[in-house]
Protein backbone atom coordinates (compact mmCIF):
# COMPACT_ATOMS: atom_id res chain seq x y z
CA UNK A 1 0.00 0.00 0.00
CA UNK A 2 2.94 2.17 0.91
CA UNK A 3 3.54 2.75 -2.78
CA UNK A 4 0.53 3.40 -3.99
CA UNK A 5 0.26 6.18 -1.07
CA UNK A 6 3.84 7.08 -2.60
CA UNK A 7 2.55 7.73 -6.41
CA UNK A 8 -1.09 9.18 -5.74
CA UNK A 9 0.49 11.63 -3.24
CA UNK A 10 3.08 12.43 -6.35
CA UNK A 11 0.58 12.85 -9.22
CA UNK A 12 -1.33 15.32 -7.00
CA UNK A 13 1.61 17.60 -6.94
CA UNK A 14 2.01 17.31 -3.40
CA UNK A 15 4.87 18.76 -2.17
CA UNK A 16 7.62 15.99 -2.36
CA UNK A 17 8.74 16.78 1.27
CA UNK A 18 4.78 15.96 2.37
CA UNK A 19 4.89 12.87 0.37
CA UNK A 20 8.06 11.79 1.64
CA UNK A 21 7.06 12.18 5.52
CA UNK A 22 3.46 10.47 4.73
CA UNK A 23 4.50 7.61 2.93
CA UNK A 24 6.84 7.15 5.77
CA UNK A 25 4.37 7.51 8.37
CA UNK A 26 1.70 5.23 6.12
CA UNK A 27 4.20 2.44 5.96
CA UNK A 28 5.19 2.41 9.85
CA UNK A 29 1.17 2.79 10.71
CA UNK A 30 1.39 -0.47 8.21
CA UNK A 31 3.95 -2.49 10.30
CA UNK A 32 2.00 -1.77 13.54
CA UNK A 33 5.40 -0.89 15.33
CA UNK A 34 4.21 1.46 17.99
CA UNK A 35 8.19 1.81 18.92
CA UNK A 36 8.79 3.41 14.71
CA UNK A 37 6.26 5.84 15.39
CA UNK A 38 8.43 7.13 18.38
CA UNK A 39 11.50 7.42 16.67
CA UNK A 40 9.86 9.61 13.76
CA UNK A 41 10.72 12.62 14.81
CA UNK A 42 14.12 12.14 16.05
CA UNK A 43 14.90 9.88 12.57
CA UNK A 44 13.50 13.51 10.75
CA UNK A 45 15.69 15.96 13.46
CA UNK A 46 18.41 13.00 12.78
CA UNK A 47 18.92 13.70 8.86
CA UNK A 48 19.85 17.19 9.33
CA UNK A 49 22.47 16.66 12.38
CA UNK A 50 25.62 17.66 9.50
CA UNK A 51 27.54 19.99 9.13
CA UNK A 52 28.05 19.76 5.47
CA UNK A 53 24.22 20.83 5.41
CA UNK A 54 25.15 24.21 6.53
CA UNK A 55 26.48 25.22 3.32
CA UNK A 56 23.54 25.44 1.69
CA UNK A 57 22.08 28.79 3.67
CA UNK A 58 25.42 30.45 3.15
CA UNK A 59 25.69 29.39 -0.53
CA UNK A 60 22.44 30.95 -1.38
CA UNK A 61 23.15 33.94 1.02
CA UNK A 62 26.48 34.80 -1.16
CA UNK A 63 24.31 34.41 -4.59
CA UNK A 64 21.79 37.09 -2.62
CA UNK A 65 24.71 39.38 -1.65
CA UNK A 66 26.81 38.93 -5.12
CA UNK A 67 24.06 40.18 -6.66
CA UNK A 68 22.65 42.90 -4.35
CA UNK A 69 26.64 44.18 -4.71
CA UNK A 70 26.35 45.05 -8.08
CA UNK A 71 28.81 42.06 -8.73
CA UNK A 72 27.48 40.34 -11.88
CA UNK A 73 27.74 43.38 -13.94
CA UNK A 74 31.44 43.28 -13.35
CA UNK A 75 31.49 39.65 -14.40
CA UNK A 76 29.77 40.30 -17.35
CA UNK A 77 32.45 42.84 -18.51
CA UNK A 78 35.14 40.76 -17.15
CA UNK A 79 34.26 37.73 -19.83
CA UNK A 80 33.89 40.80 -22.31
CA UNK A 81 37.48 41.08 -22.01
CA UNK A 82 38.65 37.59 -23.09
CA UNK A 83 36.15 36.62 -25.68
CA UNK A 84 34.30 39.73 -26.44
CA UNK A 85 35.93 40.32 -29.88
CA UNK A 86 34.89 36.99 -31.29
CA UNK A 87 32.02 36.24 -34.24
CA UNK A 88 28.73 36.05 -31.64
CA UNK A 89 30.96 37.74 -28.79
CA UNK A 90 28.23 38.25 -26.37
CA UNK A 91 26.94 34.93 -26.96
CA UNK A 92 30.42 33.74 -25.50
CA UNK A 93 30.46 36.11 -23.19
CA UNK A 94 27.16 34.65 -21.60
CA UNK A 95 28.90 31.30 -21.70
CA UNK A 96 31.81 33.01 -19.77
CA UNK A 97 29.59 34.78 -17.70
CA UNK A 98 27.84 31.71 -16.26
CA UNK A 99 31.03 30.36 -15.59
CA UNK A 100 32.21 32.62 -13.50
CA UNK A 101 28.43 32.47 -11.62
CA UNK A 102 28.26 28.80 -11.29
CA UNK A 103 31.68 29.16 -8.97
CA UNK A 104 29.78 31.46 -6.35
CA UNK A 105 25.77 30.63 -6.96
CA UNK A 106 25.52 26.82 -6.69
CA UNK A 107 21.69 26.85 -8.13
CA UNK A 108 20.94 26.52 -11.71
CA UNK A 109 17.58 28.37 -10.74
CA UNK A 110 19.24 31.11 -9.31
CA UNK A 111 21.70 31.72 -11.98
CA UNK A 112 18.70 31.47 -14.51
CA UNK A 113 17.01 34.35 -13.07
CA UNK A 114 19.71 36.23 -12.65
CA UNK A 115 21.71 36.20 -15.90
CA UNK A 116 18.11 36.39 -17.90
CA UNK A 117 17.93 39.68 -16.33
CA UNK A 118 21.90 40.68 -17.03
CA UNK A 119 22.14 39.40 -20.61
CA UNK A 120 18.91 38.80 -22.85
CA UNK A 121 18.64 42.48 -23.21
CA UNK A 122 21.84 42.94 -24.42
CA UNK A 123 22.39 40.24 -26.79
CA UNK A 124 18.54 41.18 -27.83
CA UNK A 125 19.96 44.48 -28.47
CA UNK A 126 22.76 43.04 -30.61
CA UNK A 127 20.77 41.59 -33.36
CA UNK A 128 20.69 38.03 -31.36
CA UNK A 129 16.85 36.42 -31.78
CA UNK A 130 15.36 36.66 -28.03
CA UNK A 131 14.64 32.97 -27.81
CA UNK A 132 18.59 32.02 -28.75
CA UNK A 133 19.67 34.31 -26.20
CA UNK A 134 17.25 33.21 -23.40
CA UNK A 135 18.31 30.01 -24.59
CA UNK A 136 21.98 30.04 -23.99
CA UNK A 137 21.60 32.01 -20.58
CA UNK A 138 18.89 28.61 -19.79
CA UNK A 139 21.97 26.22 -20.83
CA UNK A 140 24.49 27.97 -19.18
CA UNK A 141 22.54 27.34 -15.82
CA UNK A 142 23.34 24.00 -15.84
CA UNK A 143 26.68 24.82 -15.06
CA UNK A 144 25.88 25.41 -11.47
CA UNK A 145 25.39 21.98 -10.45
CA UNK A 146 28.67 20.84 -11.76
CA UNK A 147 31.12 23.28 -11.44
CA UNK A 148 31.89 23.81 -7.70
CA UNK A 149 30.25 24.71 -5.26
CA UNK A 150 26.84 23.09 -6.08
CA UNK A 151 24.01 22.61 -3.90
CA UNK A 152 23.20 19.16 -5.64
CA UNK A 153 26.45 18.11 -5.08
CA UNK A 154 26.01 18.95 -1.00
CA UNK A 155 23.05 17.02 -0.76
CA UNK A 156 24.24 14.16 -2.85
CA UNK A 157 27.38 14.11 -0.71
CA UNK A 158 25.49 14.35 2.57
CA UNK A 159 23.31 11.30 1.46
CA UNK A 160 26.09 9.41 -0.18
CA UNK A 161 28.31 10.00 3.25
CA UNK A 162 31.39 11.27 1.22
CA UNK A 163 33.19 14.33 1.50
CA UNK A 164 31.30 17.24 0.30
CA UNK A 165 34.82 18.74 -0.63
CA UNK A 166 35.71 15.64 -2.85
CA UNK A 167 32.21 16.15 -4.26
CA UNK A 168 33.52 19.21 -5.58
CA UNK A 169 36.55 18.40 -6.94
CA UNK A 170 35.14 15.79 -8.97
CA UNK A 171 32.97 18.27 -11.15
CA UNK A 172 35.62 20.81 -11.85
CA UNK A 173 36.13 18.54 -14.88
CA UNK A 174 33.13 17.73 -15.94
CA UNK A 175 31.89 21.45 -15.40
CA UNK A 176 34.74 22.25 -18.25
CA UNK A 177 33.81 19.67 -20.72
CA UNK A 178 30.21 20.94 -20.61
CA UNK A 179 31.25 24.59 -20.84
CA UNK A 180 33.51 23.44 -23.68
CA UNK A 181 30.77 21.69 -25.58
CA UNK A 182 28.48 24.54 -25.02
CA UNK A 183 31.58 26.95 -26.74
CA UNK A 184 30.97 24.18 -29.77
CA UNK A 185 27.58 24.50 -30.41
CA UNK A 186 27.76 28.46 -29.72
CA UNK A 187 30.42 28.36 -32.53
CA UNK A 188 28.38 25.85 -34.88
CA UNK A 189 25.26 27.38 -34.58
CA UNK A 190 27.25 31.30 -35.04
CA UNK A 191 28.54 29.84 -38.68
CA UNK A 192 24.92 29.00 -39.60
CA UNK A 193 23.42 31.81 -38.33
CA UNK A 194 25.99 34.35 -38.81
CA UNK A 195 26.12 35.79 -35.46
CA UNK A 196 27.28 39.41 -35.64
CA UNK A 197 30.96 40.17 -35.36
CA UNK A 198 32.22 41.20 -31.97
CA UNK A 199 34.27 44.24 -31.25
CA UNK A 200 37.57 43.81 -28.85
CA UNK A 201 37.84 46.67 -25.85
CA UNK A 202 40.37 48.84 -25.95
CA UNK A 203 43.50 48.71 -23.41
CA UNK A 204 42.33 51.14 -21.15
CA UNK A 205 38.57 49.85 -21.03
CA UNK A 206 39.56 46.23 -20.53
CA UNK A 207 42.19 46.78 -17.69
CA UNK A 208 39.21 48.80 -16.09
CA UNK A 209 36.59 46.02 -16.52
CA UNK A 210 40.03 43.76 -14.57
CA UNK A 211 40.47 45.94 -12.11
CA UNK A 212 36.71 46.33 -11.24
CA UNK A 213 36.12 42.36 -11.28
CA UNK A 214 39.02 41.70 -8.96
CA UNK A 215 37.44 41.86 -5.91
CA UNK A 216 34.41 39.91 -7.15
CA UNK A 217 36.70 37.40 -8.43
CA UNK A 218 38.21 36.75 -4.67
CA UNK A 219 34.58 34.90 -3.95
CA UNK A 220 35.41 32.13 -6.35
CA UNK A 221 39.15 32.31 -5.57
CA UNK A 222 37.83 31.79 -1.86
CA UNK A 223 35.50 28.90 -2.16
CA UNK A 224 37.46 26.96 -4.71
CA UNK A 225 41.22 27.72 -3.56
CA UNK A 226 39.99 26.79 0.21
CA UNK A 227 38.94 23.30 -0.42
CA UNK A 228 41.05 22.36 -3.11
CA UNK A 229 44.61 23.22 -0.77
CA UNK A 230 42.34 22.44 2.18
CA UNK A 231 42.54 25.58 3.96
CA UNK A 232 38.79 25.01 4.83
CA UNK A 233 36.05 23.34 4.47
CA UNK A 234 33.32 23.61 2.03
CA UNK A 235 30.79 25.32 4.54
CA UNK A 236 33.65 27.22 5.88
CA UNK A 237 34.50 28.51 2.01
CA UNK A 238 30.77 29.52 2.06
CA UNK A 239 31.04 31.42 5.17
CA UNK A 240 33.92 33.29 3.57
CA UNK A 241 32.40 33.83 0.65
CA UNK A 242 29.48 35.23 1.96
CA UNK A 243 31.69 38.03 4.63
CA UNK A 244 33.97 38.52 1.38
CA UNK A 245 30.50 39.36 -0.79
CA UNK A 246 29.36 41.43 1.75
CA UNK A 247 32.40 43.18 1.90
CA UNK A 248 33.06 44.08 -1.89
CA UNK A 249 29.24 44.75 -2.09
CA UNK A 250 29.67 47.08 0.39
CA UNK A 251 32.71 48.79 1.33
CA UNK A 252 34.45 48.88 -2.45
CA UNK A 253 31.72 48.60 -4.88
CA UNK A 254 29.23 50.92 -2.57
CA UNK A 255 25.99 49.31 -3.89
CA UNK A 256 24.91 46.65 -0.98
CA UNK A 257 23.16 48.34 1.92
CA UNK A 258 23.40 46.88 5.14
CA UNK A 259 19.67 48.06 5.98
CA UNK A 260 18.45 45.75 3.45
CA UNK A 261 20.29 42.42 4.62
CA UNK A 262 17.22 41.64 6.52
CA UNK A 263 15.43 40.96 3.67
CA UNK A 264 18.11 38.64 2.28
CA UNK A 265 18.51 36.85 5.34
CA UNK A 266 14.72 36.37 4.75
CA UNK A 267 14.62 35.14 1.34
CA UNK A 268 17.46 33.01 1.91
CA UNK A 269 16.14 31.25 5.29
CA UNK A 270 12.67 30.70 3.40
CA UNK A 271 14.50 28.92 0.49
CA UNK A 272 17.06 27.10 2.18
CA UNK A 273 14.55 25.60 4.93
CA UNK A 274 12.17 24.11 2.14
CA UNK A 275 15.45 21.92 0.97
CA UNK A 276 16.21 21.17 4.50
CA UNK A 277 12.99 19.47 5.26
CA UNK A 278 13.06 17.80 2.09
CA UNK A 279 16.46 15.71 3.90
CA UNK A 280 14.61 15.66 6.83
CA UNK A 281 11.95 13.88 5.35
CA UNK A 282 14.16 11.98 2.87
CA UNK A 283 16.28 10.52 5.98
CA UNK A 284 13.27 8.70 7.34
CA UNK A 285 11.96 7.74 3.79
CA UNK A 286 15.40 6.45 3.13
CA UNK A 287 15.33 4.38 6.20
CA UNK A 288 11.75 2.84 4.62
CA UNK A 289 13.76 1.89 1.33
CA UNK A 290 16.31 0.60 3.32
CA UNK A 291 14.50 -1.63 5.58
CA UNK A 292 12.32 -2.84 2.52
CA UNK A 293 15.43 -3.94 1.06
CA UNK A 294 14.29 -1.92 -2.29
CA UNK A 295 18.00 -1.46 -3.54
CA UNK A 296 18.60 -5.53 -2.66
CA UNK A 297 15.30 -6.26 -5.46
CA UNK A 298 16.02 -2.99 -8.25
CA UNK A 299 19.69 -4.47 -7.98
CA UNK A 300 18.64 -8.25 -8.92
CA UNK A 301 16.66 -6.76 -11.46
CA UNK A 302 18.86 -4.61 -13.06
CA UNK A 303 22.04 -6.78 -12.69
CA UNK A 304 19.62 -9.92 -14.65
CA UNK A 305 19.71 -7.21 -17.40
CA UNK A 306 23.37 -6.53 -17.78
CA UNK A 307 26.52 -6.61 -15.75
CA UNK A 308 28.36 -3.86 -17.51
CA UNK A 309 28.96 -0.34 -15.80
CA UNK A 310 28.74 1.29 -18.54
CA UNK A 311 25.13 -0.01 -19.66
CA UNK A 312 24.10 0.20 -15.67
CA UNK A 313 24.58 3.76 -15.95
CA UNK A 314 23.41 4.50 -19.52
CA UNK A 315 19.56 2.55 -18.08
CA UNK A 316 20.20 4.97 -15.08
CA UNK A 317 20.43 7.97 -17.31
CA UNK A 318 17.63 6.77 -19.66
CA UNK A 319 15.43 6.73 -16.51
CA UNK A 320 16.40 9.50 -14.75
CA UNK A 321 15.64 11.84 -18.23
CA UNK A 322 12.14 10.93 -17.40
CA UNK A 323 12.64 11.34 -13.74
CA UNK A 324 13.92 14.91 -14.00
CA UNK A 325 10.60 15.66 -16.33
CA UNK A 326 8.23 15.60 -13.77
CA UNK A 327 9.99 16.21 -10.41
CA UNK A 328 12.63 19.33 -9.32
CA UNK A 329 15.80 18.00 -9.50
CA UNK A 330 16.97 18.52 -5.81
CA UNK A 331 14.01 16.73 -4.77
CA UNK A 332 14.56 13.58 -6.82
CA UNK A 333 18.42 13.79 -6.28
CA UNK A 334 16.72 12.84 -1.97
CA UNK A 335 14.72 10.21 -3.86
CA UNK A 336 16.80 8.06 -5.83
CA UNK A 337 20.52 8.20 -4.43
CA UNK A 338 19.49 5.94 -1.60
CA UNK A 339 17.72 3.70 -4.03
CA UNK A 340 20.26 3.65 -6.52
CA UNK A 341 23.79 4.61 -4.93
CA UNK A 342 24.23 0.88 -3.00
CA UNK A 343 23.57 -0.27 -6.70
CA UNK A 344 25.99 1.56 -8.21
CA UNK A 345 28.44 0.91 -5.51
CA UNK A 346 27.95 -2.60 -4.26
CA UNK A 347 26.85 -4.16 -7.66
CA UNK A 348 28.81 -2.77 -10.52
CA UNK A 349 31.85 -1.14 -8.57
CA UNK A 350 30.92 2.37 -9.91
CA UNK A 351 32.95 5.65 -8.35
CA UNK A 352 30.11 7.76 -5.62
CA UNK A 353 31.93 10.51 -7.29
CA UNK A 354 31.32 9.41 -10.62
CA UNK A 355 27.94 8.60 -10.05
CA UNK A 356 26.94 11.47 -8.34
CA UNK A 357 28.43 13.91 -11.37
CA UNK A 358 26.37 11.88 -13.64
CA UNK A 359 23.11 11.81 -11.88
CA UNK A 360 23.17 15.77 -10.77
CA UNK A 361 24.23 16.55 -14.14
CA UNK A 362 21.41 14.56 -15.98
CA UNK A 363 18.68 15.51 -13.46
CA UNK A 364 19.34 18.97 -13.77
CA UNK A 365 18.14 18.66 -17.10
CA UNK A 366 14.80 18.25 -16.03
CA UNK A 367 14.64 22.17 -15.39
CA UNK A 368 14.52 22.88 -18.98
CA UNK A 369 12.19 20.03 -20.31
CA UNK A 370 8.76 20.43 -20.29
CA UNK A 371 6.35 19.52 -18.28
CA UNK A 372 7.92 20.87 -15.09
CA UNK A 373 10.57 22.77 -16.45
CA UNK A 374 10.88 25.19 -13.93
CA UNK A 375 14.22 26.77 -15.21
CA UNK A 376 12.70 27.17 -18.66
CA UNK A 377 9.67 29.36 -17.33
CA UNK A 378 12.29 31.51 -15.38
CA UNK A 379 14.05 32.44 -18.41
CA UNK A 380 10.78 32.53 -20.46
CA UNK A 381 9.29 35.09 -17.26
CA UNK A 382 12.10 37.18 -17.14
CA UNK A 383 13.03 37.23 -20.80
CA UNK A 384 9.76 37.69 -22.12
CA UNK A 385 9.70 34.95 -24.90
CA UNK A 386 7.95 31.91 -24.97
CA UNK A 387 8.56 28.69 -23.81
CA UNK A 388 8.55 27.09 -27.64
CA UNK A 389 11.02 30.05 -29.08
CA UNK A 390 13.56 28.76 -26.42
CA UNK A 391 12.82 25.02 -26.70
CA UNK A 392 13.58 26.10 -30.74
CA UNK A 393 17.46 27.30 -29.75
CA UNK A 394 17.61 24.72 -26.78
CA UNK A 395 18.27 21.74 -28.46
CA UNK A 396 21.57 21.65 -29.45
CA UNK A 397 23.09 22.61 -25.94
CA UNK A 398 20.63 19.78 -24.79
CA UNK A 399 22.29 17.32 -27.55
CA UNK A 400 25.69 18.70 -25.94
CA UNK A 401 24.71 17.67 -22.38
CA UNK A 402 23.52 14.06 -23.51
CA UNK A 403 27.13 13.52 -25.25
CA UNK A 404 28.80 15.02 -22.10
CA UNK A 405 26.44 12.51 -20.08
CA UNK A 406 27.45 9.50 -22.19
CA UNK A 407 31.34 10.21 -21.73
CA UNK A 408 31.37 10.83 -18.22
CA UNK A 409 29.38 7.55 -17.73
CA UNK A 410 32.30 5.70 -20.10
CA UNK A 411 34.81 7.46 -18.34
CA UNK A 412 34.97 7.48 -14.79
CA UNK A 413 38.40 9.07 -14.45
CA UNK A 414 36.79 12.64 -16.03
CA UNK A 415 35.24 12.69 -12.38
CA UNK A 416 37.97 10.86 -10.19
CA UNK A 417 41.25 12.09 -11.82
CA UNK A 418 41.62 15.09 -9.46
CA UNK A 419 39.93 13.69 -6.09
Amino acid sequence: MSPIVFLATLLLSVPVAIVLAITAIWYIWESGNTVLYDSFAQKMFGGLENYGLLAIPLFMLTGELMNEGGMTRRLVALARVFVGGFRGGLAYINLLSNMFMAAIIGSATAQIAVMSRAMVPAMEEEGYSKGFAAATTAAGGLLAPVIPPSMMFVIFGVLAQIPIGDMFIAGIIPGLLLAGAFALVITLVGWFQQFPKGVWMSRRDAMQALIAALPAMLIPVSIIGGILFGIATPTESAAIASLIAFLVGWLIYGELKPQHLGEMFKRTAANASMILFMIAAASVFGWVIIYEEIPQQLAGLITSITSNPFMFLLIVNAALLLVGMVIDGIAAIILITPILLPIATGSYDISPYQFGVVVCLNLVLGLLTPPVGIGLYIASSMSGTTPGAILKSLWPFLIAVAAVLILLSYVPSLSTYLI
